[in-house]
């Protein structure tokens, strides 16, 4: 489904992302770790086109898209939601998910259109409010949102583009415990389906082992590790790079 090839990015003479090739497949959940500065999010950046390579390729269902834009590749199917909130900000959070669910199904609307002749598109707004635990703060303006909130609502924006891969930068980074189990029974939902990619940066171990199927470990922006949850997490070149050389042990 998508596949970085040698994929490089440098800023001066520093190499964030050096030279990283690895495939994704629909129907499993690839979690990316290493430490802060391991190039986790510029990775990500690459895939999704807000940053330009330096060298190497994307290819999304087979085809070549490092030379696409942002915009391009999200119409392709390439989900991304943010470390940061990127809603807008003015509007509510039943209006940031009906921008969505229009864009995906391609319906123009004009100012003088009812809203009552496009109630499937409201409708279908609210279910995806309703499965990250938002429909009760359906008409609130998302900058008055908490941050955990504001979370919450990106991931139902990228439920409602329906895309073809999904990719979480930490996405219950900022979000208080209560919050936290929503989104990741969202994205375990997403999983369970078994026809999407899903690829998730995370720093909460607990996290990572209870979702992914498989670990890919970046350290100085190269690929240092790639494989099953269990043989990654206890792997000698993890616990150096990521750990900082102290074993964790099972019940860690």
């Amino acid at each position: 489904m998508l596949e970085t090839e040698g994929l490089t990015i440098r800023f001066g003479g520093h190499a964030a992302v050096d030279g990283v090739s690895c495939a994704f497949h629909p129907g499993t959940l690839t979690a990316i770790v290493g430490p802060n500065g391991a190039g986790k999010t510029t990775y990500f950046n690459l895939i999704s086109g807000q940053l330009a390579a330096t060298a190497g390729r994307v290819r999304l269902k087979g085809r070549d898209i490092t030379a696409l834009a942002a915009p391009r590749r999200a119409q392709l199917g390439l989900g991304r939601a943010f470390q940061l909130t990127n809603l807008f900000p003015n509007l509510t959070a039943l209006e940031n998910v009906r921008l969505a669910v229009q864009a995906r199904s391609g319906r123009t609307l004009d100012l003088l259109s009812r809203a009552a002749r496009h109630q499937d598109l409201t409708d279908q707004a609210m279910a995806h409010l309703k499965a990250v635990a938002l429909a009760d703060r359906a008409g609130a303006i998302s900058a008055t949102l908490a941050h955990g909130d504001q979370r919450k609502l990106e991931v139902a924006i990228l439920l409602a583009l329906e895309p073809d891969v999904f990719m979480f930068d930490e996405p219950t980074a900022g979000m208080s415990v209560d919050d936290v189990p929503a989104v990741l029974d969202v994205i375990a939902a997403i999983k369970a389906r078994g026809d999407k990619t899903i690829l998730l940066v995370e720093h909460k171990m607990d996290v990572v082992r209870s979702l992914s199927d498989r670990i890919v470990v970046l350290h100085h922006g190269r690929l240092v590790a790639d494989g099953p949850p269990a043989e990654v997490i206890h792997s000698d070149v993890v616990r150096e790079a990521y750990l900082g050389g102290a074993a964790e042990s099972d019940h860690g």
